[in-house]
């Protein structure tokens, strides 16, 4: 179903010519605050959904800080996979790959940004018409595993997909 389009090697390669995009305000200052709470609050969650997809911005504000924390709070601490992902998307504003994003940063568990340029890099010409559960687990699952064998952080490996696609997929 996914097969990386580079060597496992070039992953510390591709993730080097990333530019940072404000991720590392993210990484340092507003994951290991959800991480410790277990839960974003709405400024976090509002910067991350702005970060991932600033079309949805509109959408995002609608969701009041009791919802976004009681939905976070769910998807950061059940063990039930398919319950962590699709709770996200209850909230407004969030599809499958913001709702990937905000598992990215806030999890402690490493999960995968679901994008069509990661998706590219792994041999997928384009993404499905709609994600599913199945879909996700699976890219989650083959993510984890490349990272572990490649013996990156699933951030480098994220950034690499995102960076050899931007460099190499025409569109």
């Amino acid at each position: 179903m996914f097969e990386l389009r580079f060597a496992s090697n070039e992953i510390n390669h591709w993730a080097a010519h990333y530019v940072d995009d404000g991720d590392s305000h993210i990484l340092n200052e507003i994951s290991p605050d959800v991480r410790d709470m277990g839960y974003f609050s709405r400024t976090e969650f509002l910067h991350l959904c702005a970060w991932k997809s600033p079309r949805t911005k509109k959408h995002c504000q609608k969701n009041s800080e009791d919802f976004i924390k009681s939905v976070t709070q769910i998807a950061l601490s059940t063990n039930c996979e398919q319950l962590r992902i699709e709770i996200l998307t209850l909230l407004n504003g969030v599809s499958w790959p913001t709702a990937s994003v905000l598992l990215h940063f806030g999890h402690r568990q490493p999960y995968p940004i679901l994008d069509y340029r990661a998706l590219w890099s792994l041999g997928r010409d384009k993404p499905p018409n709609q994600y599913s559960f199945d879909f996700w687990w699976a890219y989650t699952q083959y993510c984890r595993t490349t990272a572990e064998e490649a013996q990156v952080t699933m951030r480098d490996l994220d950034r690499a997909l995102w960076q050899y696609s931007k460099e190499h997929q025409s569109n």
